[in-house]
């Protein structure tokens, strides 16, 4: 390949990744979700398997679905896993212990489940998902799984670094491979910077989150001491990674280096702060997590109501500091303008 040739194909790609980037960037204020479905039925019990808790997305999720429950006798119960959910195959019957009239299996992969899962269908327990596997819709084992398709999240996280991308970038990739949803995530990461001439990837850097916070300020200053001044950048595949970067112990072993980071997952209010502010992190692919707690709940009442899935999959959003003021920012979430909360009360309550 020529020179010229190089020079147009790089053009071409940045071109494309600005496009990518415009859309996602784009205000959320549009409805294009489901419009029908059944009355909510009431005072039910719900069991909602978490991963982690302790994750922002996980515990956001949590929260909104807590939300919509509001004033509807509905339960929704925690069982947390402390980051061991997929290491074990009995947390989904140990949730059928509590006789509940659903089970939410939220970052837990559903493959690692399989047992509980016939359980809970012989039981006729439906059960939901959120991120328990990077397929939307039905999976095996589940009624549906709610979620943002992880290689497009992560994407447009790449793309975006691509972007501000210079001859001089470095690139440091963190995941957490334990869980197949991030694994995945990382993968297109990787695959997607692979495209753009101007990034260099220094190193993926796998860290479980569940054991994060004690291996990160080593993991950090050999990181400092093996790149030096040529990391410039981090695309992590989660906000919990900021969140430990953004310590004073850590902000003194990277001070040289003016990093600039970019999250492909969840959207936390202190990555929300943190771009605000304009150091460190500079982007997040944020998930409508109150929006993904109603559908949860608008879910399980169509399983337990006999009517398929919605089939709806919330639209994909980029959070920076040109757009950070619209669809929930002030608040330091994303929460799409698109009245999603009416939407659902106008066919429950009929």
């Amino acid at each position: 390949m020529t020179g010229a040739q190089a020079q147009q194909n790089s053009m071409q790609f940045l071109s494309a990744a600005n496009a990518k980037v415009a859309k996602a960037s784009a205000l959320k204020s549009k409805w294009d979700g489901p419009t029908s479905g059944p009355q909510l039925q009431k005072d039910k019990k719900i069991v909602f398997i978490a991963h982690d808790m302790s994750d922002a997305g996980t515990y956001g999720v949590f929260t909104g679905m807590r939300e919509a429950a509001n004033g509807t006798g509905w339960q929704i119960l925690p069982l947390d896993c402390r980051g061991q959910c997929n290491q074990g195959a009995g947390v989904v019957k140990q949730a059928l212990e509590m006789k509940p009239h659903g089970i939410v299996l939220a970052g837990v992969d559903a493959a690692s489940q399989t047992k509980g899962l016939t359980a809970a269908a012989e039981a006729k327990v439906p059960v939901v998902g959120w991120h328990a596997s990077f397929k939307s819709g039905a999976v095996p084992g589940l009624f549906t799984n709610v979620t943002t398709d992880p290689k497009d999240a992560a994407q447009i996280a790449a793309l975006f670094g691509a972007a501000e991308a210079s001859n001089k970038t470095g690139i440091v990739v963190f995941t957490d491979t334990s869980s197949p949803y991030m694994a995945t995530k990382s993968g297109a990461i990787v695959e997607a910077l692979r495209q753009c001439e101007a990034c260099r990837i220094l190193s993926t850097e796998d860290l479980p989150l569940a054991e994060s916070r004690k291996k990160f300020p080593s993991v950090i200053e050999g990181l400092v001491k093996r790149h030096g001044s040529k990391w410039t950048h981090v695309i992590a595949v989660n906000d919990v990674y900021f969140d430990m970067m953004d310590k004073p112990e850590i902000e003194k072993l990277i001070a040289a280096n003016n990093l600039r980071g970019i999250s492909a997952g969840d959207g936390s209010a202190t990555a929300y702060k943190r771009i605000r502010k304009g150091d460190l992190q500079i982007g997040s692919v944020p998930e409508p997590l109150n929006l993904h707690g109603w559908q949860l709940m608008d879910e399980l009442n169509r399983a337990m109501s006999k009517v398929a899935p919605s089939g709806y999959n919330a639209p994909l959003h980029l959070v920076t500091l040109q757009n950070i003021t619209y669809d929930g920012g002030s608040k330091d979430v994303f929460d799409p303008s698109n009245d999603f909360r009416a939407k659902y009360l106008s066919y429950w309550g009929k």
